[in-house]
C-alpha cells in the first residue's frame, strides 16, 4: 500500500484503500498563482514497510514564498510516537519557516539583487530562518504535554526553491540528491551529508556532551548514540527533532544548511528517507527518475525499485518505510526556463 500524488494537475491520486492514509503520509499544497517563466513539476510517493505503522511523511508545496517557488521535504519518524512527530513537522514547518524569514527580513531589509554572482543577503536570511524555524519546531514538539518524545523523533530534509537558487536544510539521515545532465547522461550530485554518529565531527560533539557512540555487536557497521551510563536508547542518527532524552548529550536539532545555484543542466531533485538509500545508491535513483515513464510516475517508480531491492538484498529482513519526493526543475516544453550562467 502506498500513497502517490501527482502535481501535474490539482488531482490527488491516492493508492490506499482509505483516503485517511493520504493525510497521514504525503501532502501536496499549492497557491493559486500562475507560474510564468519558472516551471516546477513533481510527484510524491510513500509506502509502508513491514515493520508496522508508516512513520514517514512528505510534502510538496508549489508557489511557496515567491512565484515559481517550491518547498519540499521528507521526514522519517522513529520511536513509539515517531509517526506523530513526522506529521507534526511536515504540517507546521512550511509556515514556521515563512514566519521566521519574515521576522529576519523585518530586522534587516533585503538589498537589491547582486545578479546571482554569489548568494544574496536574502539567501543568507533563508539560512537564518531555517536554523530559527528548526529550533522553534523542536521547542513546539517538546511543549506537547500529551506526547512523549523522550525517545521519539524525526529526521527532516527540506529543499526551498527561490528563483534560480535552492536552499537545502538537513537534519538526520534522509537525503537530497540533484539530477544534472552531462555529456555522459544524468549524473547524481548529493546535496546533503547523512548526519550519523559515524561522522567524526558528529561523534566528537556527542562525546563532548558525555553521550556515548557505540555499535551493537550484531550491527558493527551502525554506530548509535547512547546515554552516558545506560544502554539506551541507541539512536542511529546524530541530529533529529524530538528525542529529548539525548538532547543534553550531543543530539541537536540544528540543521546543516546549504545553497545551490541552478543551471540549465539541473533537471530534478530527489528527496528520500533512508529506506530508499539503504538499498539504492544516488546514481541508481537518478537513473530511475530519468527513465520513469513520466514525471508523475517518478516518485512511485523509485519507491517500487527500492522495495524490490530490499526483498532481493535482505530477504529475511523487515522492509523499511520508503518515501520519495521528486521535484522537476524544468518543464520539458520549456527547457531553458533557467537563465544560462555566464
Amino acid at each position: 500500500m502506498g500513497i502517490c500524488i501527482s502535481i501535474a494537475s490539482s488531482e490527488i491520486h491516492d493508492q490506499a484503500e482509505d483516503q485517511h492514509h493520504f493525510h497521514e503520509n504525503a501532502l501536496y499544497l499549492t497557491e493559486s498563482i500562475p507560474s510564468i517563466g519558472t516551471h516546477t513539476h513533481g510527484s510524491l510517493y510513500s509506502k509502508q514497510g513491514t515493520k508496522g505503522l508508516n512513520q514517514d511523511a512528505a510534502i510538496l508545496y508549489q508557489e511557496y514564498g515567491i512565484e515559481g517557488g517550491a518547498f519540499c521535504g521528507v521526514f522519517d519518524g522513529h520511536g513509539k510516537n515517531g509517526h506523530i512527530v513526522s506529521n507534526m513537522v511536515r504540517n507546521r514547518l512550511p509556515s514556521l519557516l515563512v514566519s521566521q524569514k519574515y521576522g529576519v527580513a523585518k530586522l534587516e531589509p533585503t538589498p537589491e539583487s547582486n545578479n546571482g554572482r554569489r548568494p544574496s543577503k536574502d539567501l543568507v536570511k533563508w539560512k537564518q530562518a531555517c536554523i530559527s524555524a528548526f529550533k522553534v519546531m523542536d521547542k513546539e514538539i517538546k511543549l506537547q504535554h500529551n506526547l512523549d518524545c523522550s525517545t521519539s523523533g524525526t529526521t527532516a530534509v527540506v529543499v526551498v526553491r527561490q528563483g534560480e537558487y535552492l536552499v537545502i536544510a538537513n537534519l538526520g539521515d534522509s537525503r537530497a540528491v540533484l539530477g544534472t545532465m552531462t555529456e555522459k547522461g544524468i549524473k547524481a550530485v548529493q546535496l546533503t551529508t547523512d548526519l550519523k554518529p559515524s561522522l567524526p565531527s558528529e561523534a566528537e560533539r556527542i562525546r563532548n556532551c558525555k553521550g556515548r557512540v557505540l555499535a551493537l555487536k550484531e550491527e558493527p557497521h551502525i554506530p548509535r548514540v547512547w546515554l552516558p551510563h545506560e544502554d539506551s536508547p541507541g539512536l542511529a542518527m546524530s541530529r533529529a527533532f524530538g528525542d529529548f532524552l539525548l538532547k543534553d548529550h550531543g543530539l541537536i536539532a540544528v540543521p546543516d544548511v546549504f545553497y545551490h545555484r541552478l543551471s540549465p543542466n539541473d533537471h530534478f531533485i530527489v528527496l528520500a528517507t533512508d529506506g530508499v538509500w539503504d538499498v539504492l545508491n544516488n546514481d541508481q535513483v537518478a537513473s530511475i527518475v530519468m527513465e520513469a515513464e513520466s514525471e508523475q510516475a517518478a516518485a512511485r517508480t523509485v519507491v517500487e525499485a527500492a522495495t524490490a531491492s530490499w526483498k532481493r538484498k535482505f530477504p529475511s529482513s523487515k522492509v523499511d518505510d520508503c518515501t520519495v519526493v521528486c521535484l522537476f526543475l524544468q518543464d520539458k516544453q520549456h527547457p531553458s526556463s533557467l537563465a544560462p550562467e555566464t
